[in-house]
């Protein structure tokens, strides 16, 4: 086998879109938690009460354009065969693997409520402008940022815990699992 990574995944190995596209998304969430959080401490008066938000906003809609990347290329391109040999191990996988796109998609499209919620668009750096949902529902704010937090904060634990799984397998089962995402 030779040691060039292949574009797109093959049975053996991921392909090194899917690596890029796991690899920036997770740098992503990390980046969004926490400026999120800051977001929320900031007061009207502070320097950065428009700029940190306008930061925010575009690097989650560049997560939502990541996740669609992914979503389409899990649907229409194999994945490698799993590893792990234990049939919960690989349940495991796939309900992690589902419910964190789950939480991405809950968690993109809140945030765009949030920002939509009295009808004006959500704009971006670069004065990119993405228009508002037609109807408005009432409190859709309250609402949706309620929803934004609660699965923010659940991707975050999820990823922690994806993360243990992934130095579990190097570490424990000193299995190829992690060096596959790595491109190794």
């Amino acid at each position: 086998m030779s040691d060039r990574i292949p574009l797109l995944n093959t049975p053996e190995r991921y392909g090194s879109l899917n690596i890029a596209l796991h690899w920036m998304m997770a740098l992503g969430v990390i980046i969004l938690y926490p400026l999120g959080l800051y977001i929320e401490a900031l007061d009207y008066y502070d320097p950065q009460y428009l700029t940190v938000p306008q930061w925010h906003k575009t690097l989650g809609v560049v997560i939502a354009l990541l996740l669609l990347t992914r979503l389409l290329l899990r649907t229409f391109t194999l994945s490698p065969t799993p590893i792990s040999r234990s049939p919960l191990e690989r349940m495991l996988a796939v309900v992690v693997h589902l419910t964190l796109y789950l939480l991405l998609i809950v968690t993109v499209i809140s945030g765009y409520l949030i920002v939509t919620a009295e009808g004006k668009p959500l704009v971006l750096l670069w004065e990119i402008s993405i228009p508002a949902l037609p109807v408005q529902i009432d409190d859709m704010e309250e609402y949706a940022d309620e929803v934004h937090f609660i699965t923010a904060t659940l991707i975050l634990t999820l990823a922690g815990l994806h993360m243990l799984a992934a130095l579990k397998h190097h570490f424990i089962d000193r299995d190829n699992t992690l060096k596959r995402m790595l491109g190794k």
